[in-house]
């Protein structure tokens, strides 16, 4: 039975032997108590009587499920229930089934993916976890947290080959997807690996691809430039993609921002061309991004020679 169905633990015969630990606010006036329910007080006061006595059984596996369902936030009880659950030998795989529901429940919610980390760690296979990770998607594709046990599922498990179609699957969804281009530039990048030609290829095709597809989509811009980085490429190498997007010879045609920041950077690396960065620097000030003014105005001073004292 659960226990909210109970009417308190001080009532109920399972938790006779155990006297209750209330919060120690300070003294009888303290300075800023926290108001908490009586039900949460009363939880958490049998919590820190079985803590203190180190206790691990199935009574406080109830207890850690009340506690999280009034406050799924409260990182020690996932702590302690976790050591309770390995103490136990527990069926980890329905811890995992039951985290799924609380996850669902609880979109943004870090604690949840560190128990479930370590329960799956300790598990040692990660069967149904890119099923369940797609599940959340649906709900919210640009989740840090699950994005962030994503990685730590593909380092663990040597998951690196499989992964690319579900995030190519995302990227077609929404090509926007800024967690899924940091998710696929880890997968392809992240490894201690040499870098094939084929690989760079592959990669600069499809981030121009995408860039055709939204070219002020700042994702796929910021990508390239990362593989050209990774391929120890300079810049000046996708020079003429830019210019399909951003002429600075015919200002009104320009379609992205990013193609124009792009290009003050490759002008800016050519001593010769530092005239073309200050005319592109000023496209942006005064019509394409003048929101951060500020920002392309210190760029451009960068252009000038420091000046020589006498």
């Amino acid at each position: 039975m659960e226990h909210s169905d109970m009417e308190s633990y001080s009532t109920d015969p399972a938790w006779e032997d155990v006297v209750p630990i209330p919060q120690d606010e300070g003294g009888p006036n303290p300075l800023a108590a926290i108001t908490y329910t009586e039900e949460y007080s009363e939880a958490m006061a049998y919590f820190r009587a079985v803590t203190a006595d180190n206790e691990f059984s199935e009574r406080v596996l109830s207890l850690t499920e009340h506690l999280i369902g009034l406050n799924p936030a409260h990182y020690t009880i996932w702590l302690y229930r976790a050591k309770t659950l390995f103490e136990l030998g527990h069926d980890l795989k329905e811890e995992i089934s039951w985290l799924n529901e609380i996850a669902l429940r609880n979109q943004k919610n870090y604690q949840i993916w560190h128990h479930r980390q370590l329960m799956m760690d300790k598990l040692g296979d990660p069967t149904g976890e890119t099923a369940f990770i797609a599940k959340m998607f649906e709900r919210d594709a640009k989740n840090y947290h699950v994005w962030s046990y994503r990685q730590w599922l593909v380092r663990r498990f040597d998951l690196w080959e499989i992964e690319l179609p579900d995030i190519e699957e995302l990227l077609v969804r929404d090509v926007r997807n800024n967690s899924a281009w940091n998710h696929r530039y880890f997968v392809v990048f992240g490894r201690q690996v040499t870098l094939d030609e084929e690989t760079i290829t592959r990669e600069i095709n499809y981030a121009k691809s995408a860039i055709s597809q939204a070219p002020q989509n700042q994702s796929p811009w910021n990508y390239l430039r990362g593989i050209l980085r990774k391929a120890h490429r300079p810049l000046s190498t996708i020079h003429d993609f830019a210019l399909e997007f951003a002429d600075p010879s015919n200002p009104d045609t320009v379609r992205s921002s990013h193609a124009l920041d792009l290009l003050a950077d490759i002008y800016t690396q050519d001593d010769n061309r530092r005239q073309d960065a200050a005319k592109v620097l000023d496209l942006l000030v005064e019509k394409y991004d003048p929101i951060r003014a500020n920002y392309w105005h210190y760029k451009r001073s960068l252009l000038q020679p420091p000046s020589v004292s006498a």
